[in-house]
């Protein structure tokens, strides 16, 4: 490539570079790596967008090696839409590389600002599996949403006037919610849609299905009221 210079600097004299010692290694995947081009990073993180009304957000999961996205995990909540930016990003991720990935639309403010930080995570030696020794395979962000592959979701909502109510909790849709002799919360029960419906698959009545998915927290038993914190 030729590059041209203003004249100023083309009349000047030349000074010699002293040490020069290239970048400052970075952990990845256990090991202390001098990136200097895309294809030097490799690791695994999670990161979170928000779109610019801020009425949704994105958490993406991407798990890289030298360079390339091999595997995304795009969970989103808070806006319709957003679900099916995700199903397009999910689509779109794997096989670019960091570069490619920072300057492709996403389609969703979201999923894009959440690219753009797990980019810094990532480029900067901030990954979860830094200082893992190969870094984690591939499926290790799939595992994050457990057996039933669905996303952990905490829905609550509270006013000052009648308090609060657990609609949903990492293990489940909160049928009812148990209150003690002063109306304080104890425990709840919720039904585990993943296992619910996996109970349907399998051949079970939804009936049965419910009724095997049904679980419970904290002091459940010994309430002395329970209510539904959808009508109650």
């Amino acid at each position: 490539m030729s590059i041209a210079y203003s004249e100023e600097v083309s009349n000047m004299c030349c000074v010699a570079q002293g040490p020069n010692h290239g970048p400052s290694p970075l952990p990845e995947e256990g090991k202390w790596v001098q990136t200097k081009q895309i294809t030097d990073i490799s690791g695994l993180t999670h990161g979170v967008g928000w779109c610019a009304p801020q009425q949704g957000a994105c958490k993406l999961t991407l798990n890289v090696k030298d360079g390339v996205i091999e595997e995304a995990l795009v969970e989103t909540i808070g806006c319709s839409g957003m679900t099916h930016s995700a199903a397009m990003a999910a689509e779109i991720l794997p096989g670019k590389t960091l570069l490619e990935a920072l300057n492709t639309d996403l389609v969703c403010d979201a999923i894009n600002t959440a690219m753009r930080e797990l980019f810094l995570q990532i480029v900067y030696g901030r990954t979860q599996s830094a200082f893992s020794e190969n870094g984690l395979p591939v499926g290790a962000g799939l595992e994050d949403l457990g057996k039933g592959a669905r996303s952990q979701v905490g829905t609550m909502y509270g006013t000052q006037a009648k308090g609060v109510r657990y609609l949903e909790m990492a293990e489940g849709y909160v049928t009812r919610m148990a209150l003690d002799k002063d109306d304080q919360v104890i425990g709840y029960e919720f039904v585990s849609l993943g296992k619910m419906t996996d109970f349907i698959k399998k051949g079970d009545g939804p009936a049965e299905a419910y009724e095997k998915s049904i679980g419970t927290y904290g002091r459940f038993a010994d309430a002395v009221k329970y209510i539904d914190p959808r009508k109650q």
